[in-house]
C-alpha cells in the first residue's frame, strides 16, 4: 500500500512540474492613445471608448475635385497679385501681393506634382471656374487690370477677400468629405493661412 502511495504522489509531482506556465494577467484599463490628424494632438481614450477612424490613404472625387480647383484658384490669386507692383499705391499692399504670390506659386507646383503622381489630371488654363467660391469675374478682372492706385487698393481688397474666402469654403468641404490625408491638411493650411490674410486685410485697408 505504502509502494501505491508513492508513486501516486510521484505521478502528481511530475505532472504539476510539467504543466505549462499560468497565463500572464492583461490590464484592461490601460489607456489608449490615438494619433490625432494633421495639425491635432493626440487623444488619450479610456477602455471602452470609440476610437474614431484614421483618415484614409485612398483618393476619393472631393480630393481631386478640391486639387484640380484650387490649382486654378490659386492661379487667378497669382494673376490679381502679379499687377500690384505696378498699380498699386499702397507699400503695404504691394507687400501683402508679394506674399500671396510667393506662397500660392510653390503650392500649385507642389498640387500638380501630387496629380502626376497619382496619374490624375492637371487643370488646363483655360478651365471654366464660373461654379468655383469666390473667383472674380472677366469683368471685375478687366477692371482691376485698368485701375491704379487707390482706385486699384480698393478694388484689389475686395477682389482677394472674396477670393480668400471662396477657398476656405472649398477647403472646408474637403476637409469634410476628403478621404487623402495629404489633401486634407493642404485644405487645413489653407484655411489658416487665409482666415490669417483676411484678417490682416481688413485690418489694413478696412
Amino acid at each position: 500500500m505504502r509502494r501505491v502511495l508513492l508513486v501516486l504522489v510521484s505521478a502528481a509531482l511530475l505532472l504539476t512540474a510539467c504543466s505549462s506556465p499560468p497565463e500572464p494577467t492583461v490590464i484592461s484599463d490601460a489607456p489608449v492613445i490615438v494619433p490625432g490628424k494633421p495639425g491635432e494632438v493626440a487623444a488619450t481614450l479610456t477602455p471602452g471608448q470609440t476610437v474614431a477612424p484614421i483618415p484614409s490613404p485612398t483618393v476619393n472625387a472631393t480630393d481631386v475635385r478640391y486639387v484640380q480647383d484650387m490649382i486654378v484658384h490659386h492661379r487667378q490669386a497669382l494673376e490679381m497679385a502679379a499687377l500690384a507692383p505696378e498699380r498699386a499705391q499702397s507699400t503695404r499692399l504691394k507687400s501683402l501681393a508679394d506674399r500671396i504670390y510667393d506662397a500660392q506659386g510653390p503650392e500649385i507646383k507642389v498640387m500638380t506634382t501630387w496629380l502626376q503622381e497619382e496619374g490624375l489630371r492637371e487643370p488646363d488654363h483655360h478651365t471654366d471656374h464660373a461654379t468655383m467660391p469666390g473667383m472674380a469675374t472677366p469683368a471685375q478682372l478687366t477692371e482691376l487690370r485698368n485701375a491704379t492706385g487707390e482706385a486699384f487698393d480698393s478694388l484689389f481688397v475686395k477682389l482677394m477677400i472674396a477670393h480668400h474666402k471662396g477657398a476656405i469654403t472649398m477647403a472646408e468641404t474637403t476637409i469634410r468629405d476628403g478621404s487623402h490625408e495629404r489633401v486634407i491638411t493642404w485644405a487645413t493650411d489653407v484655411i489658416a493661412e487665409q482666415s490669417a490674410e483676411i484678417g490682416r486685410m481688413e485690418r489694413l485697408f478696412g
